[in-house]
């Protein structure tokens, strides 16, 4: 009975520690770097953090769905772009990463 118990308590810290982890993970970029700051990254081990991370921050954008609008400033900061301002008159590819 007490092997019982003992498992029920360490699974019930794994799904509060899932949970939490979870919650986190739906902050804004800014707090979640904050808060994984302090994090010990040796817990990572046992975080599905792949499936967390894609349910977390999955957003609202849907294949077929038009893009949400947004400005960026240029190379040179001489003015902003709109996305909105090449819609129906030529192709846009985003590309996300880093080139450095």
């Amino acid at each position: 009975m007490m092997v019982v118990s003992v498992v029920a308590a360490v699974a019930g810290s794994y799904a509060a520690f899932v949970l939490g982890m979870f919650v986190v993970m739906c902050q804004s970029q800014r707090r979640f770097g904050q808060i994984m700051r302090h994090f010990p990254m040796p817990l990572m081990a046992i975080l599905p953090f792949v499936p967390l991370w894609n349910v977390a921050r999955r957003g609202s954008t849907r294949v077929g769905r038009m893009a949400p609008d947004f400005s960026l400033p240029t190379i040179d900061r001489s003015f902003e772009v709109t996305l909105s301002s090449f819609r129906g008159k030529q192709p846009v590819v985003l590309v996300f990463g880093s080139y450095t």
